[in-house]
């Protein structure tokens, strides 16, 4: 039997209690980082940065363009959340610290929400960047539900590994998986959905009963972070989170670069459009001399040729589809 209190707790909106009482209830449940100098309490958090530099990122969820509340759980909302910005701060060959996390929601929204985007940025840390955690952050009010985290990274000594040091003649190499959230979207847009196109719960959940697989990768990807620090050590001249398309995400080395990026498609897999359109994967691209061997985790996809500018499969011109947040959303909240 549920005691009053918590029947209580579990019907409670942001409506009904002060941001003081809900940043009570969420900090308990968020990571601790282990540079942290200070914590969550003051108006701003210190974190050790012992190479004396640091990288830093940010990245922003929002409901709609972003995500859909039929098909993602606050848990899953937590994890993607946490996810995607610690595969930024490993493509630039460094090891995530720490978090800032700030949510806006409509007062409506239970708080059990917030919790569970909580125990999602916490399990996320835990799984994939032990001694990272949620520094500090920020509670507001909003139309649509809105996540935005910015993630700290340490580089140990080393370069960052940037987009712009791939040389001809380059090995280009993936750690991660190809195509699979970009799949898992499809699916849900084709069986996740009622009669009418609207997202709907209960489809969703049979969809991902059937598909697990290829729809937890969309909703809870999960990055080969250590890769980027180990990419890093084997001497990457480039590297970055492909979380647009393969395609783009190459597009944007070779632009940096001034090279071309030459595919294989024997590499690509069986479907070698939804490996290079595919959007949030969120692995790993990288570029390597030819005579370095490749990190645990990465395989070859292709080659840095001197088609400035330029990628290609099997030597042939490729249009760079992907995700754009500015191209093809309907304005459904969903």
């Amino acid at each position: 039997m549920i005691a009053a209190d918590e029947s209580t707790r579990s019907t409670e909106t942001l409506n009904d209690v002060s941001e003081i009482a809900v940043l009570e209830r969420l900090f308990p449940r968020l990571p601790a980082s282990s540079a942290q100098l200070l914590g969550p309490g003051d108006d701003a958090a210190v974190v050790a940065a012992p190479d004396g530099r640091f990288v830093v990122t940010t990245d922003m969820m929002i409901q709609g363009p972003d995500f859909r509340l039929a098909w993602s759980t606050p848990h899953d909302l937590g994890w993607k959340a946490a996810a995607t910005n610690l595969s930024d701060v490993a493509a630039m060959g460094a090891r995530p610290t720490a978090l800032v996390v700030a949510i806006a929601a409509p007062p409506s929204t239970p708080v059990s929400v917030l919790e569970g985007i909580a125990d999602g940025l916490r399990e996320c840390c835990e799984a994939l960047a032990p001694g990272c955690g949620v520094v500090g952050g920020d509670l507001s009010a909003s139309d649509a539900l809105t996540l935005a985290v910015t993630a700290f990274g340490d580089l140990e000594g080393r370069d960052p590994v940037r987009r712009s040091g791939a040389r001809v003649g380059d090995v280009v190499a993936l750690a991660g998986r190809l195509g699979e959230a970009g799949l898992g979207l499809e699916l849900l847009f084709r069986f996740g959905v009622d009669d009418g196109g609207v997202p709907d719960a209960e489809r969703a959940r049979a969809a991902k009963a059937q598909y697990p697989e290829q729809i937890a990768a969309q909703l809870t990807p999960v990055p080969p972070l250590e890769c980027g620090p180990a990419a890093a050590l084997a001497g990457a001249t480039a590297m970055l989170d492909v979380s647009d398309g393969l395609a783009i995400d190459a597009g944007r080395i070779a632009r940096a670069s001034g090279v071309g990026i030459n595919f294989v498609s024997g590499a690509l897999g069986a479907r070698v459009e939804v490996a290079l359109g595919g959007g949030e994967d969120h692995g790993l691209l990288a570029t390597f001399p030819p005579h370095v061997s490749l990190p645990d985790g990465f395989r070859a996809l292709g080659v840095v040729t001197a088609a400035a500018g330029e990628v290609l499969v099997d030597g042939e011109p490729h249009t760079q589809g992907g995700w754009d947040p500015y191209r093809g959303w309907d304005g459904a909240a969903g």
